[in-house]
Parts: structure tokens; C-alpha cells; sequence
């Protein structure tokens, strides 16, 4: 068919996912269904937790349950359509619905590296800054960091969906995918896609760049202010509080690393299926359980949350 800008014509994309087997379908069902179901779990324990405990209500803990709310969206994003999918024997996702993935999948993505960046200012001035740490670190900053973040991603993600729109596309396509990835979507066009590329390149360059350029400014400083402290018990706490935010940053990007690499057209469409799963999947559902295992105060919530939960239930066993 001619390429054209009228995108009205086109019915429908067809969603491969990961296996075209029938036997195989209800094991990916449960495997994803109960990944979803922990990792949803596990960071709406993180939000209820800081939310719950007055000690908690700090900037790094304020940061903490904004990541694990985006986390929870950046998961719902893809998962719950390709169970719905699977659930139903069909493959079909709308072109609105399309971008419409595209667009959220972009924000939520784009958040987290967003918010990594606002944890690692926040560790940077706890430890290089520690008594001026509340003045710097007030209520009001931490709110325009994160409106800000907001605020970014939002436009970079639109951005993005609107130059999707300008596309033509031929009707009843495959994408070799669980969900609509941009880059997949973008090949798939019919239509001249050199404009998409570059705006992909420079909007990826600016504002994935950026929050990693700041992450490794704020790392140098604290590593440099690390080693200006003399006793090594010193030393270990001031790290020992970065440990969590560093693994978590690790996952990310290597996860995004991943993610990218597995997307040169030189790489099967499995390897990219595998890469996103471990992108969109494995690293939401680990960030509350490294967090919660390497956080006293965290742990410590659970815990009480833990006996209050009892308390309740053997009130309830005694009531005649």
C-alpha cells in the first residue's frame, strides 16, 4: 500500500509475545501473573511503609516511595494487556492503544532514571553536606525535584508518541514483541523514519544522559568525601548508607544496557524479548526486596507492621 499520514485506516498490530506453542502459554501466564502480583505487592509494602511511619518521612524515604509508585505504573504498563492476551488466545492491541503503551512505557521508563538521579543529589548532600542536609534537602525542593522529573519525562514521552502519529503504517502488523517497544513500532513503518531516529538519538542522549552524567558527578563527590574520612567505622556507614541506591542504579542500567544492545538489528527478536522481561519485569520486582533487605528502617517498619497484622488477627479469634 502507498504510505501515507492517515493513520485512521489501520486496524490493528498484532503482539507475538514470547511463544507461538499452545503448552506453553498457561506456564507464562502464572510465571508473569505471579511476578506482576510481587511486584505490585512488594513496592505498595515500601509506599505503606514511609507512609505509615512518621520516622520515615524523610527526603531519601519521600524519593523511595515516589520510585516504587513508578515502578508499580511502569510494570501495569505491559504486563496486565500481554496476561489479558494470553487469557483471551489473542494477539491484538489497537493503534491507539499502541501508542498509548508507547507513550506510558516512555514516561515510567524515563522516571525511574529520573528519580535515581534525584536519590543520588539526596545521598550526595547526606553525606558531603550532613549539617546542612535538612536546610538543603527541605519539603519544598524535594517536591519541585519530583514535579520536575514529572514534567520532563512527561514531555520527552510525548514527544515521542506525537512523532509516532506522523507514521504510516500498513494494517495487520506483527511486532515480535510482548508489548509496543518504540524502536520495534518505528520499524515497522512504511514510511520514511530518519526524523524518528534522530529525535530518538538526541532526545536519549539529553535526558537519559543527563540524570547518568549526574549520578556519576554526585558518586565522584561521595567517594571523594569518603575517603577524607578518617576512621574506617566512619567510612563504612557513610557507604553502607549508598549500597541499596547503588544496586538499584546497577540493575537499571545494565538492564537498559541490555535493552539497547538486544535492539541492533543485527540480534534475534528473542534476545530483545529476553532483555526487555529482565528491563520491565525482574527490575521492578527487586527493588523492594533490596531496599527492604539492606534498610534497618525499612525492615524495621515490616516488622512492626508484621505484629500489628497479628495483634488484629488474635483480637479477632478472642471476640466471642
Amino acid at each position: 500500500m502507498e504510505p501515507g499520514n492517515n493513520n485512521t485506516h489501520i486496524p490493528k498490530f498484532l503482539l507475538l509475545g514470547f511463544s507461538e506453542e499452545p503448552k506453553l502459554q498457561p506456564l507464562i501466564f502464572g510465571l508473569f501473573f505471579s511476578m506482576y502480583l510481587i511486584t505490585v505487592f512488594g513496592n505498595l509494602l515500601i509506599i505503606l511503609a514511609v507512609s505509615s511511619d512518621s520516622h520515615l518521612h524523610t527526603p531519601m524515604y519521600f524519593f523511595l516511595s515516589n520510585l516504587s509508585f513508578t515502578d508499580i505504573c511502569f510494570t501495569s504498563t505491559t504486563i496486565p494487556k500481554m496476561l489479558w492476551n494470553i487469557q483471551n488466545k489473542s494477539k491484538l492491541i489497537t493503534f491507539d492503544g499502541c501508542i498509548t503503551q508507547t507513550y506510558f512505557y516512555i514516561l515510567f521508563a524515563s522516571l525511574d532514571d529520573a528519580l535515581l538521579s534525584v536519590m543520588a543529589y539526596d545521598r550526595f548532600v547526606a553525606i558531603c553536606h550532613p549539617l546542612h542536609y535538612s536546610v538543603i534537602m527541605n519539603l519544598r525542593l524535594c517536591g519541585l525535584l519530583v514535579l520536575i522529573s514529572w514534567t520532563l519525562c512527561a514531555m520527552y514521552s510525548l514527544l515521542h508518541s506525537l512523532m509516532l502519529l506522523r507514521l504510516s503504517f500498513c494494517p495487520d502488523l506483527e511486532i515480535p514483541h510482548f508489548f509496543c517497544e518504540l524502536n520495534q513500532v518505528v520499524q515497522l513503518a512504511s514510511s520514511d523514519t530518519f526524523l524518528n531516529n534522530m529525535v530518538m538519538y538526541f532526545s536519549t542522549v539529553l535526558l537519559c544522559g543527563g540524570p547518568f552524567a549526574g549520578i556519576l558527578y554526585s558518586y565522584s563527590k561521595i567517594v571523594s568525601c569518603i575517603c577524607r574520612i578518617s576512621s574506617a567505622q566512619g567510612k563504612f556507614t557513610a557507604f553502607s548508607t549508598c549500597v541499596s541506591h547503588l544496586l538499584v542504579v546497577s540493575l537499571f542500567y545494565c538492564t537498559s544496557l541490555g535493552v539497547y544492545l538486544s535492539s541492533s538489528p543485527t540480534q534475534s527478536s528473542h534476545s530483545s524479548v529476553i532483555a526487555s522481561v529482565m528491563y520491565t519485569v525482574v527490575m521492578p520486582l527487586l527493588n523492594p526486596f533490596i531496599y527492604s533487605l539492606r534498610n534497618k528502617d525499612i525492615k524495621r517498619r515490616f516488622y512492626l507492621m508484621q505484629g500489628i497484622k497479628w495483634t488484629i488477627i488474635l483480637g479477632v479469634m478472642k471476640c466471642p
